[in-house]
């Protein structure tokens, strides 16, 4: 199935979203109000469930299992996680699977719902504030993820996607009072959107490239940490398929190692990783005659004096050789003869095995 592109032009002709901008408004106007209620243990809420919304929610299941199929697990696991990423205030899993697919497809390029070469604005935030709101449009969603269209759970989740969140307020305003409702929603809610949104905008502007690829991708080391392993941008974009994107022991990726750990309780199997031994010997070749993506583009986005400050805070994350690869950008289901990746888990009879 070929993939429409929803980019800036297709997005409402630049109009506010208002109902979204509220939202956003009143999030962030009560994450400064969370200062005045601070508590030690409202910040370990926070940071708790940052967590379980940001690892084991955005990560591992919007983003590696259900997007890119990167492992199997069971449905109770994945229904689990699906509900943990609800937390995050990113939309329902349609909505945030189709947008991430469409991004893959067009990365960068018109069409892509979050590219800076609209605009540092439009890739972090304008995107999500502009134009005709999506989350709850599942007719229109339903093309670009069949697979989930088909799932009952998942369209019911993407419509009261809300749910979860109002009743985690409910829960921890009843057992910790305002204090723990202000810091484990709002404070947590917003670090967690602006952490998403800069692999969106930071990582496709200012990082390291290992690879080669189409797009701008790069490895950011602060956006990775914040984000439990999506920084490592550049890896993940040369290689979408793969559930593993810090590719050596310097790039932290916890989401990962939350996917391993689901490995090793039998809760995971079909893990997709790259194969590092068969990219440094050479094995495949730039889908661009190894030209650096930036370049072949034909537009780079500017940076002001602030951006600059930004570059000067990342510069001391360690710096890869850029080595050729091939652009992996499956939109639905892996490839099933990709030599740069192998399945780990179920062997030929079906039994599960190490990664």
């Amino acid at each position: 199935m070929e993939l429409e592109a929803i980019g800036r032009k297709h997005a409402g002709e630049d109009q506010i979203n208002w109902i979204t901008a509220f939202f956003m408004a009143m999030f962030h106007v009560g994450a400064i109000a969370a200062l005045f209620f601070f508590s030690w243990k409202a910040l370990f809420v926070a940071c708790f469930l940052w967590w379980v919304s940001g690892s084991l929610g955005i990560g591992m299941s919007y983003h590696r299992l259900l997007t890119h199929r990167g492992y199997k697990t069971p449905k109770w696991v994945e229904y689990f996680l699906t509900v943990c990423a609800t937390l995050a205030l990113e939309g329902g899993p349609i909505f945030w699977v189709a947008t991430h697919r469409i991004h893959h497809k067009y990365s960068d390029q018109e069409g892509d719902p979050h590219s800076p070469i609209d605009g540092t604005w439009w890739a972090h935030m304008g995107w999500i504030l502009m134009g005709k709101s999506m989350h709850h449009d599942t007719t229109t969603l339903a093309r670009y993820v069949p697979d989930l269209a088909k799932d009952k759970f998942h369209v019911w989740i993407t419509k009261y996607h809300y749910v979860p969140m109002i009743v985690l307020g409910v829960i921890l305003l009843a057992i910790g009072g305002l204090p723990f409702m202000m810091w484990g929603i709002f404070v947590r809610t917003v670090v967690g959107l602006h952490a998403t949104w800069a692999v969106n905008s930071i990582t496709h502007m200012w990082g390291s490239r290992r690879f080669s690829t189409r797009d701008l991708s790069t490895n950011n080391f602060l956006v990775a940490i914040f984000t439990f392993g999506e920084g490592w941008h550049n890896n993940h974009h040369a290689h979408p398929t793969s559930a593993r994107h810090g590719l050596t022991w310097y790039e932290v990726d916890l989401n990962w190692y939350g996917i391993w750990v689901l490995k090793t309780l039998g809760l995971a199997w079909d893990i997709r990783k790259v194969n590092l031994a068969e990219i440094k010997g050479g094995l495949v070749a730039a889908p661009n005659g190894g030209l650096d993506a930036r370049r072949s583009t034909g537009r780079t986005p500017r940076r002001s004096i602030g951006q600059k400050w930004i570059v000067l805070a990342i510069a001391f994350q360690l710096r890869d050789t850029i080595v050729t690869s091939e652009g992996l950008h499956a939109d639905f289901e892996p490839p099933q003869n990709d030599c740069l990746l192998h399945r780990a888990g179920r062997g030929p009879g079906g039994a599960r095995g190490r990664a």
